[in-house]
């Protein structure tokens, strides 16, 4: 819908520049594919700030660039474009009526909801090491992987989630050393193995010398010993089987899991050491090989391979990049900012092998009041705990708005509130911002919160439940300011999920979800619907069916269930 626009403004734009005889200057790669500088305004549906750029090359002025360009602006009448403005060095550009009809017409025939980006695109988020359950610091990770994956789908790419096993660690070596020596308790399967790995790490510290059975299960695990290795995938089926439990009440899933050991196994870590070796920039200092990255900027030195042979992380992980990268456009790492050094350093190093470096999504830490969180020494809130309280909360404040209805009812409803009031609290601030989750805001049906967005939903399919079927509309007859309002934000969905997509920014449709909501509840406050006079009530009732659509598509899209009745 309003990328159609956008692209008849670029049009416009393109051939007015041609006219004047204009030359766009080379970019740096910072405008994104938006070299006209086009962007929304609050004075008009779009606006260029395309003069600002010229007027280094030009000389001239902005606002006499802007005058310029305007003068030979050519409408034709026939497109989505009816008239432009200049506002000082602004270009102000708005759309017809044709457009706001057309908007209407689609969005209440729950047409355009999948964009034309084709990329094929794998996005690796979570893969929390499997030593216990998912905590309250992996919730961002889950939530912002799951959510681009989700835009991206909807942006039209063929999109893979993939999780990442750490199944050669030492941290998951202690947890079968530890199932060797402690039964695991009848608990959930994450928090079962949680329990052996504390245990495990409290014996480790009080007896250094039981170390060695750690290290030896660790070259036996990557010497490819069988028995070892059904110990390995055991344990580590365990743990995730609770782990995926967890993530599921999240509504996250994901399409395939890649173990460490995969890229061991098929020689592939060893070809990284080769490919490194070969740069002349590897050498074993300390009892480990370690690749000089000084000339990449970076000081520290990365560790490839132990003493004993073994190899770390970080060479398993250029293993599986690679891996990736020949089986995508787009490789995305969802990563937490404690991993800003070592990610830079995988870049580092796959440019040095001439391969393709990821793109990296870097989010700061979301939190409670309680502090931080250590699963190695035991003290940490599960997001299984997170959720519970939450959903406790939840039914206590629909218990509280619909006394009438049943248990049953408002158990369900609580649990799908609660769902998306974690899931909007986390990704509606941006990657790089920390956050602490507060439930009491999380869950205020009257705030800018997902109960909000999901009660506007409810409501629009109320008003259509009472209506009932409706016949022909004339969305001509839509012309309040509410009503014009509610019709460019549907029309924008495309654009928030493109843009979002293309800069892998979650909470810019967060954003959006809670603008759409927002012009919905004005217009219903401003406009009866269900009272109104015959003709302008089918174009009202329209309307309300074409924002329950979009808000329905934005709701899935973010995760969030999209209720029908709170």
């Amino acid at each position: 819908m309003f990328l159609d626009f956008w692209r008849d403004v670029e049009s416009l734009l393109r051939d007015a520049l041609d006219r004047c005889g204009f030359l766009l200057p080379e970019t740096d790669g910072k405008v994104n594919g938006n070299d006209l500088m086009l962007e929304t305004s609050p004075h008009a549906d779009l606006a260029s700030t395309i003069s600002f750029r010229l007027a280094p090359v030009l000389k001239r002025k902005p606002a006499q660039i802007a005058q310029k360009i305007l003068e030979a602006i050519v409408l034709d009448g026939r497109g989505t474009v009816d008239r432009v403005e200049a506002m000082g060095p602004y270009l102000n550009f708005f759309a017809s009526r044709r457009f706001f009809d057309s908007a209407v017409l689609e969005a209440e025939g729950d047409r355009c909801w999948t964009g034309s980006m084709t990329e094929r695109v794998i996005v690796e988020h979570t893969s929390a090491n499997p030593n216990g359950p998912l905590h309250v610091g992996h919730i961002r990770n889950s939530v912002i992987g799951d959510t681009l994956v989700r835009i991206l789908r909807r942006a039209g790419c063929d999109v893979e989630a993939q999780y990442y096993v750490n199944d050669m660690g030492r941290q998951i070596a202690i947890v079968v050393w530890g199932c060797g020596r402690y039964p695991l308790d009848g608990s959930k399967a994450d928090h079962a193995t949680a329990k052996v790995y504390i245990q495990a790490n409290k014996d480790l510290a009080a007896e250094p010398g039981l170390k060695e059975g750690v290290d030896r299960l660790m070259q036996l695990y990557e010497g490819g010993d069988p028995e070892t290795a059904e110990k390995f995938r055991e344990a580590v089926n365990y743990a995730l089987s609770g782990i995926e439990e967890t993530l599921r009440r999240l509504n996250i899933r994901h399409d395939s899991y890649h173990w460490e050991s995969e890229f061991v196994r098929d020689g592939s870590t060893a070809r990284i050491f080769d490919r490194l070796e070969a740069t002349g920039l590897t050498d074993w200092e300390e009892g480990s090989l370690q690749l000089d990255l000084s000339g990449e900027g970076f000081e520290k030195k990365l560790v490839l391979k132990r003493s004993d042979g073994t190899s770390l992380y970080t060479a398993r992980d250029l293993a599986y990049h690679r891996w990736k990268a020949e089986r995508s456009d787009r490789m995305i790492d969802v990563l937490g900012a404690d991993h800003k050094l070592i990610s830079g350093q995988l870049k580092a190093a796959l440019r040095l092998m001439g391969a393709r470096e990821p793109e990296i999504v870097i989010f700061e830490f979301v939190s409670l009041p309680t502090g931080s969180m250590s699963t190695r020494k035991g003290k940490f809130i599960s997001t299984d705990e997170l959720l519970d309280e939450v959903e406790a909360q939840a039914f206590k404040e629909v218990t509280a708005r619909r006394p009438e209805e049943g248990e049953e009812f408002r158990r369900a409803v609580a649990k799908e509130v609660a769902l998306g009031a974690v899931r909007y609290d986390v990704v509606r601030v941006s990657p790089e911002k920390a956050t602490v989750f507060d439930w009491k805001a999380a869950l205020d049906f009257e705030k800018l919160s997902a109960p909000f967005i999901q009660y506007s939903h409810a409501r629009a399919s109320s008003i259509l439940d009472k209506a009932g079927a409706f016949g022909d509309f004339d969305p001509s007859l839509l012309t309040g300011a509410e009503e014009i309002d509610l019709i460019r934000k549907i029309s924008q969905f495309d654009l928030a999920v493109q843009v979002a997509a293309r800069e892998l920014k979650p909470h810019l449709l967060a954003t959006y979800a809670r603008e759409l909501a927002e012009a919905f509840n004005q217009f219903y406050r401003s406009s009866p619907v269900l009272e109104a006079d015959p003709g302008i009530k089918e174009a009202r009732l329209a309307l309300v069916k074409a924002a329950r659509n979009c808000l329905r598509a934005t709701l899935e899209t973010l995760g969030i269930p999209a209720l029908e009745s709170m």
